[in-house]
């Protein structure tokens, strides 16, 4: 028995995200996505309102990837930059994808939203004091730069550092601005 054939709009969303990561938003067009999911470019219209929708809607990160709401507070740092170091390539390839996108008109604004959404406003959901607006959000530039050296940078020698020692380095970054 064969497996049910996926509905154009799954074939249309698993070709953007095939497409994105390796090609980025400005050099993915709509007829790619639509050739690559076997279907015409009106379609991805039709289902998705415009190329960017469709690429706010992709890069996003699955629920499993976002871990600032588990574990306790006073290990969150180390906790995070763990996740952040061993999570593989869905990481980094909606990091590239949206760091690529940014300069899209449509697209940044959107791209501040979930930025807000996906880690600063958890994070200072969980933060106590009057500064933890503040604390959140470098804390959030923080993790970005990390992503930025390792990612777009390619810093030789930091990708070659030891993996534990980054971590609890870090992680202790991180964590003097989670709970100072």
């Amino acid at each position: 028995m064969t497996a049910p054939r996926p509905s154009t709009k799954e074939s249309i969303r698993a070709a953007a995200a095939r497409l994105f990561p390796l090609h980025g938003y400005t050099g993915t067009s709509v007829r790619d996505i639509a050739a690559a999911a076997g279907v015409d470019a009106a379609l991805v219209i039709r289902h998705f309102g415009s190329k960017e929708e469709l690429f706010l809607e992709i890069m996003q990160l699955s629920d499993e990837a976002q871990p600032l709401l588990d574990g306790p507070l006073d290990e969150l740092g180390e906790h995070f930059i763990d996740y952040v170091l061993t999570t593989g390539d869905e990481v980094r390839g909606v990091f590239l994808a949206l760091i690529r996108a940014s300069d899209s008109d449509g697209v940044a604004p959107r791209l501040r939203e979930m930025h807000d959404a996906a880690f600063v406003a958890p994070l200072r959901s969980r933060l106590e004091g009057p500064d933890a607006e503040l604390r959140s959000r470098l804390a959030a530039a923080l993790v970005g730069g990390l992503l930025y050296s390792l990612w777009v940078v390619g810093d030789e020698q930091l990708l070659a550092a030891d993996r534990a020692e980054v971590v609890r380095r870090y992680g202790a970054l991180l964590q003097a601005l989670i709970t100072p």
